[in-house]
């Protein structure tokens, strides 16, 4: 079920997974951009005069969810921005604008990532890390905005720990000293104030450096203690940032064989550890 920064709903509805590629191939681009900009949308919106299709199937002030893709895929030909944050208020905005039944209107993006190989002609997909956000605006202004990085598959080799954990007639797992880890992360965060979401993609850039740095240079003793250790650094470095979001998958490969440093590995069986952490300033 969808839950609204703004509060509970009698009653929402919309369109996702919609696709859109804006491709610029015309003008000079801001340095580090490319002129492929891809993002897959969802749209929800709420209020009372949509309330009569649910009753009585009166769609008098209904838009159709075929038009919401319209729309979204129509309009992204107008926006001239580069960061999901931005792209999501111009849609919220300007579909406010355009159905005035409308009282509220939640856009959330992910980016749909390319690279370029020669800077400007040739690209293929990028990630597996992809940034996210969400902006919520009703008739008084914008209500939420939040941004994220979701997709991060992380290897290290060596410089993990964990053990001393509860021992019982249910523990089979080895106390491990020096492990190599694969830990896939998600995260997010919210802002001192929603303006300060509409920073041109300086915090998604920043916090993706954040997390490579921490995972690359800090030893830990659990994957716990990794994802404190990005939240905190982001907190320090972010001074806009209100609350940080981490949920991090242990997806370490199973040990097929062993000798010294060398060593043979396989995906590991579908159970996964699954830990989450919320931080605030």
């Amino acid at each position: 079920m969808e839950q609204f920064a703004s509060g509970s709903k009698r009653n929402y509805y919309g369109k996702g997974d919609v696709t859109a590629y804006r491709l610029d191939r015309n003008r000079e681009l801001p340095d580090g951009r490319i002129p492929v900009f891809g993002a897959n949308v969802l749209l929800l919106i709420y209020g009372d005069a949509f309330w009569p299709t649910y009753t009585t199937g009166d769609n008098a002030d209904l838009v159709a969810t075929d038009s919401m893709k319209n729309f979204i895929q129509r309009e992204t030909l107008n926006f001239s921005g580069y960061d999901l944050e931005a792209y999501c208020r111009f849609l919220g905005e300007r579909f406010m604008a355009r159905y005035p039944q409308v009282e509220g209107a939640r856009v959330s993006a992910s980016e749909v990532p390319f690279e370029g190989l020669d800077g400007s002609r040739v690209f293929v997909p990028g990630g597996p890390e992809h940034a996210t956000a969400r902006v919520e605006i009703g008739s008084g202004g914008i209500i939420e905005a939040a941004s994220g990085i979701a997709g991060f598959k992380l290897l290290r080799l060596d410089g993990s720990a964990f053990h001393g954990f509860v021992r019982d007639e249910y523990t089979t797992l080895p106390d491990l000293y020096d492990r190599p880890l694969q830990m896939w992360l998600d995260l997010e965060w919210q802002y001192t104030s929603p303006e300060k979401a509409f920073n041109a993609g300086t915090a998604v850039a920043r916090a993706r450096e954040i997390v490579f740095q921490v995972f690359k240079t800090f030893e830990s003793g659990s994957i716990q203690q990794v994802i404190y250790q990005i939240g905190t650094a982001m907190l320090a470095d972010l001074p806009y940032l209100k609350e940080v979001h981490l949920e991090a998958q242990n997806r370490t490969w199973d040990t097929v064989a062993e000798q010294d440093r060398l060593g043979v590995y396989t995906d590991p069986r579908p159970p996964y550890g699954c830990l989450g952490l919320r931080l605030t300033r």
